[in-house]
């Protein structure tokens, strides 16, 4: 039959409240406008900080409630938590390196430099 499931597992779902879900949904709304806002004003070394709270707030909230994270087991959440971690780590330790080179990257060469060639090899030196 196209209706009836085995009574042993019962239907897979979480049934969340409409106003929660409207609540989830207003509150991704406010913060995507709140990103707009403060990418217009200037907030020096705190424009980075404030983008990435604001980002991890709407992950959260799609995380937990849109994909049902909220009422998974503990054991999922660990995983999945424990994976956001090494995320981190993997590309923070990246960013701890980056200020050793920022003497020699010159990304606009100064138009008084002369610029790099590469000289042709001499064919009479072999």
């Amino acid at each position: 039959m196209a209706g009836s499931h085995n009574s042993d597992h019962p239907a897979f779902n979480h049934p969340a409240p409409l106003p929660l879900l409207i609540g989830v949904f207003l509150a991704l709304v406010f913060l995507t406008i709140l990103t707009l806002v403060t990418s217009n004003i200037e907030l020096a070394q705190f424009a980075f900080g404030i983008a990435m709270l604001i980002a991890t707030a709407k992950a959260f909230l799609v995380c937990a409630f849109f994909m049902h994270m909220w009422w998974d087991k503990g054991f999922n959440i660990l995983f999945f938590l424990s994976s956001l971690l090494f995320v981190s780590l993997f590309i923070g330790v990246t960013l701890l390196d980056t200020g050793q080179y920022q003497d020699n990257i010159d990304l606009f060469p100064r138009a008084e430099e002369p610029a790099m060639t590469v000289a042709p090899a001499d064919p009479a030196a072999n």
